[in-house]
């Protein structure tokens, strides 16, 4: 049974909101914008102090600019026109900036730069102070007997003219620094670790109890549940951006419905696919597609908002790109290899959600696809391991940083996994390396790793052999 959601495209609220503030916070207009209204904010309350209160009361200090209005117009005028000239140029080294970072490290790293919000505001202030440097301009007049000439306003231009000065030898610092491999790495580690933290343990309802086993699992999943459902199309292409868990958890209970969800952030749902499958299906109608299909934010490429995979794969593109033929630099892979490490440390001391959600009564009411450690191990190891079996450094750094994941995790299927990854590394470089020292080496390495595995899996074994003894 098929029911396919052809309208409805306004979406949940919350979401919509969420997803617009996460749009707006990493677009390098918005905070140039604020900071343009602030100056003319800034501008109208300036000239209004001057004319109610220092040019009424003819009580200039020395520190505010007292000349005639031909000079203000002078001052005015050059500043406005430096700080065009100077944010044209600005907006084109970011350009630059911008090209190089896509042809050296990925084109999905163009917003990691325009997320800066170092070089936001540096343009900000230039574009502010043009701004408010002409709406001051326009306020001086020359006439016999209605001179005026805003001498706070001025001052606070030639002091904003001053530090937009400053902030242009910052930008070209920041600039210097931001086409570094090394400062690029780190900050994608830095999504990497917020996204982490805001993801894990992700909610959705009331997660079940894992010392019950699969009994509770079994017992509540209806036994007409793979012939009395209803799938839900989706009525729009796009990469999965977020889901609004609480109201589908919300929807779930009303209707009381149990969900599964065949997608998880990241994924690429096709117009007409199935979104969500439905028991039972005799309560799917118009209404409720529409409803489901509004609690999921599909976009034209992948976000940080809930896909904790895709910062991964950001480190892992420039990883591969530094192992091509073309770009020959197995040191920025090592160092992405070091810091992808360092957030699989993370993952292992944090609990990942399971696939089945309960509500407040111990309703089994979500199935989802969750993330899970070793899926994203598979995406952090697997191309780096594809692209580097003929680079001994890099496939000997990558058994160096499983034992290092492996020597931090208490679960024995994580040692399994980082074990098969271990596998997989050792064997596939042996075949293509050509020295023997090379393959020695490796060798060695792979047994030190797989040793230290056995180890560690023989004791947890044996601690889990006396507790359930």
């Amino acid at each position: 049974m098929f029911i396919s959601a052809t309208g409805g495209n306004k979406k949940s609220m919350k979401v919509k909101i969420q997803n617009l503030w996460y749009r707006l916070r990493g677009s390098f207009w918005f905070l140039p914008a604020l900071m343009a209204i602030a100056a003319i904010l800034l501008s109208f309350t300036t000239t209004a102090i001057d004319r109610i209160y220092l040019y009424r009361q003819n009580t200039v200090a020395w520190l505010v600019y007292s000349g005639d209005p031909d000079g203000a117009r002078t001052v005015l005028s050059t500043i406005a026109g430096s700080m065009i000239t100077v944010a044209g140029v600005v907006f084109s080294i970011t350009i630059v900036v911008l090209t190089l970072a896509s042809s050296q490290f990925g084109p999905r790293l163009i917003k990691n730069f325009m997320n800066v919000r170092a070089n936001q505001i540096v343009l900000g202030t230039f574009v502010a102070t043009f701004i408010y440097s002409i709406l001051v301009l326009h306020t001086v007049n020359a006439e016999p007997g209605e001179t005026f000439v805003p001498g706070l306003s001025i001052t606070a231009a030639i002091v904003m003219s001053l530090l937009s000065l400053g902030v242009l030898i910052f930008f070209i610092h920041s600039v210097s620094e931001s086409i570094q491999a090394q400062n690029i790495i780190a900050r994608v580690r830095r999504d990497l670790e917020k996204a982490v933290d805001r993801i894990f343990p992700e909610k959705l309802g009331k997660e079940e109890d894992s010392s019950l086993g699969l009994t509770k699992r079994v017992y509540d999943i209806p036994t007409t549940c793979d012939r009395d459902v209803c799938q839900v199309k989706a009525y729009q292409s796009g990469y999965l951006q977020t889901v609004d868990n609480d109201t589908l958890m919300r929807i779930a209970v009303e209707e009381n419905l149990l969900i599964h969800l065949g997608y998880r952030p990241g994924n690429f749902i096709t117009q007409g696919g199935c979104l969500v499958t439905i028991w039972p299906g005799e309560k799917v109608d118009d209404r409720l597609c529409k409803k489901i299909n509004t609690i999921f934010i599909l976009g034209p490429e992948r976000t940080l908002e809930q896909d904790v995979e895709f910062a991964i794969s950001q480190l892992v593109e420039i990883a591969v790109r530094a192992l091509s033929p073309g770009i020959n630099d197995p040191i920025t892979a090592i160092t992405c290899i070091d810091w992808l490490g360092a957030s699989l440390c993370q993952l292992t001391n944090r609990r990942m959600p399971t696939s089945h959600r309960y509500d407040d009564r111990n309703r089994l009411r979500v199935i989802c696809k969750p993330f899970t450690f070793e899926g994203m191990l598979d995406a952090a190891f697997n191309m780096i391991r594809q692209n580097s079996h003929s680079v001994a450094a890099v496939s000997i750094h990558l058994l160096e940083t499983i034992a290092t994941v492996a020597a931090q995790t208490h679960h024995k299927e994580y040692r399994d996994s980082l074990l098969r990854h271990a596998t997989m590394v050792a064997h596939g470089c042996k075949e293509r390396l050509v020295a023997d020292g090379d393959r020695d080496d490796l060798e060695l390495r792979y047994k030190a790793v797989a040793k230290a595995l056995d180890e560690i899996l023989e004791v947890v074994a044996v601690k889990s052999a006396g507790r359930s003894s």
